[in-house]
């Protein structure tokens, strides 16, 4: 679970350095404020296309290496 977990740390941090609501990165993306605290709290497995979206709104970028 780690990585999830760290995804997600990553993510809200970005998005308060950016000072972004839930709702603001959910109205960028297309989607539900209540869909962004789901993704956050770790309850919800989100797709890659959604995690796609997710940073697209923050200006970030997800690297995966696999070793």
């Amino acid at each position: 679970l780690e990585p999830r977990y760290l995804i997600i740390s990553k993510f809200i941090e970005a998005r308060n350095k950016m000072g972004l609501t839930q709702k603001d990165v959910a109205r960028k993306i297309g989607t539900k404020q209540s869909a962004i605290a789901r993704f956050e709290s770790g309850l919800a497995n989100p797709t890659l296309s959604f995690l796609e979206k997710l940073t697209t709104a923050i200006n970030a970028k997800i690297i995966i290496r696999v070793n």
